[in-house]
């Protein structure tokens, strides 16, 4: 058995060791230095101010709170430090708070050195493998990442393990309305039918439509054909209706690239393809990608 299983089997007083394996003196309150994990007084931890999250429910926080007065910490948390007394919290803030509820003077925490650019990516990471944010905060967080970052789409989607037009489809979330936000950070509707809005193109079309899935309850799919009947235009002389596989091909780019597509034919068969782009920065990774 090597030393790694034989400290596992002591408890969580066998990880508390420094940077050279050795047990520190877990004082309260004294400096540590990077690589360590010791007992750090939870006065002296500020908050992440990168933390993508800013929702906790007060329900889950207290039970955690109860778990933690009647088994402590079981996972340290992650900090750096700010100063000789003085630490920022990386990860681990909803355990934070719940510590700070149980009534704790202390917290297990493990020290390491991180700039202001990884304190964002690695808070967002931890919880974006936790599954505890919600659509909105995932595309804030994609969104702070690539402005504060310098991060292409690309660039992001390798750091999080998540395809393009993933990251994609977040970040559009945010060319909504704040009601249909709202209404996504608050789960009274899904990611399906934020997307299917997307497709809609004014505000007025979204609100409407989103009034309607909240009061019907409209499934997904009803939500994409509903938007499909209000994206067709009026028939028009000379101009031919769309045949379907030219509007099934339209979507399927759409979503494969994260970005509006639309198609347009008249009666003699002429037509156009019509890629939109909100930014400089998608226009390059469009034309990137169509190169390759």
């Amino acid at each position: 058995m090597n030393a790694k299983k034989r400290a596992l089997g002591k408890g969580l007083s066998a990880l508390l060791q420094d940077g050279n394996g050795d047990l520190t003196e877990r004082t309260p309150g004294s400096s540590f230095v990077a690589g360590s994990i010791a007992d750090i007084r939870l006065s002296l931890i500020e908050s992440n101010p990168f933390q993508p999250r800013d929702h906790f429910e007060v329900e889950s926080l207290t039970e955690l709170a109860a778990s933690i007065r009647q088994q402590g910490i079981i996972q340290p948390v992650t900090v750096r430090r700010t100063g000789h007394d003085s630490y920022q919290l990386i990860s681990g803030e909803r355990r934070l708070k719940a510590a700070r509820m149980a009534g704790l003077e202390v917290i297990p925490a493990f020290i390491r050195e991180a700039e202001d650019e990884q304190m964002l990516e690695l808070a967002l990471v931890e919880n974006i493998q936790r599954e505890n944010l919600n659509a909105i905060e995932i595309a804030i967080s994609y969104q702070r990442l690539m402005e504060e970052c310098s991060l292409t789409q690309d660039n992001l989607s390798a750091r999080v393990g998540k395809s393009r037009a993933t990251v994609a489809n977040y970040v559009r979330l945010l060319r909504l309305p704040p009601e249909v936000q709202i209404a996504i950070r608050d789960e009274q509707i899904s990611m399906g039918h934020a997307r299917a809005l997307i497709g809609l193109e004014t505000t007025e079309a979204q609100l409407k439509t989103l009034a309607l899935i909240l009061e019907k309850g409209l499934s997904v799919r009803e939500v994409e054909a509903l938007v499909r009947r209000q994206g067709t235009p009026p028939p028009r002389h000379a101009v031919a209706a769309i045949p379907g596989e030219f509007r099934d091909a339209a979507r399927s780019m759409s979503q494969s690239l994260g970005l509006k597509v639309s198609v347009k034919r008249n009666a003699g068969g002429k037509g156009s393809l019509t890629i939109r782009f909100s930014s400089d920065e998608e226009f390059r990774e469009l034309r990137s990608r169509l190169k390759g």
